[in-house]
């Protein structure tokens, strides 16, 4: 799975990150965030502040973005806590990349309901267009991550690209996938499976199927 690590700290990391900085943008949305939590609480919004921070950084770099470690110093003096405790929680949560990656970040599912359903075979694919495991490409398009349970059980094997799920992939629908995003196209998130809306049955649903279309009310019919 995941391989977690702080990228070494260097005087080149320094030099590109150490006057690091809000945008102008992003200095409004980080007062908005900091002023959702009560007076004394400013530090719960280190989770959040880490996130816009990535982003920023994502931006900068046209990647996912990720964490260098004086953005998160940076963090740590906005909300006036150790440096520490910020790298704690970067670290537990995987969706805060801790090196750099690439321009679109694919995260496999590797657990039993995916690797039942075939992300084997997706890791496969992912390895045919030149991506391995814990590396980003040499033309620094992708960066190939196994991870844990995402939580899309039902609609297995999944991929997380960025921001976006992709689900009931075989090889070819995930090529599909990736020849669009490379063309700079956005390729329809959620299921790839023709017909399937979300997660109901493969097929249709078998129960409640007034509802596919409109909030129909059973009450009266029970």
């Amino acid at each position: 799975m995941a391989d977690r690590h702080l990228e070494p700290d260097s005087p080149e990391l320094r030099a590109r990150w150490g006057s690091f900085a809000w945008t102008k943008a992003n200095v409004a949305k980080a007062k908005e965030i900091v002023a959702r939590y009560p007076a004394g609480r400013q530090r719960s919004a280190v989770m959040p502040l880490l996130d816009l921070a990535q982003r920023q950084v994502g931006a900068e770099t046209d990647t996912q973005g990720w964490l260098p470690i004086p953005v998160m110093e940076f963090i740590a003096r906005e909300l006036d806590m150790p440096i520490i405790r910020v790298v704690e929680v970067a670290s537990f949560y995987t969706m805060y990349n801790l090196v750099p990656v690439g321009r679109f970040h694919v995260q496999v599912c590797g657990t039993t309901p995916c690797m039942l359903r075939g992300s084997d075979d997706i890791l496969a694919a992912c390895k045919k267009r030149g991506m391995a495991k814990g590396h980003t490409s040499d033309d620094g398009m992708w960066t190939l991550t196994e991870v844990e349970c995402m939580g899309n059980c039902a609609s297995a094997p999944m991929v997380q690209i960025n921001d976006d799920n992709y689900e009931d992939l075989t090889a070819e629908r995930l090529d599909a996938v990736l020849d669009a995003l490379a063309a700079g196209n956005a390729p329809k998130a959620g299921t790839q499976e023709p017909g399937r809306h979300t997660v109901e049955p493969s097929g249709g649903p078998t129960t409640l199927k007034e509802m596919v279309k409109a909030n129909h009310d059973y009450r009266k019919e029970w």
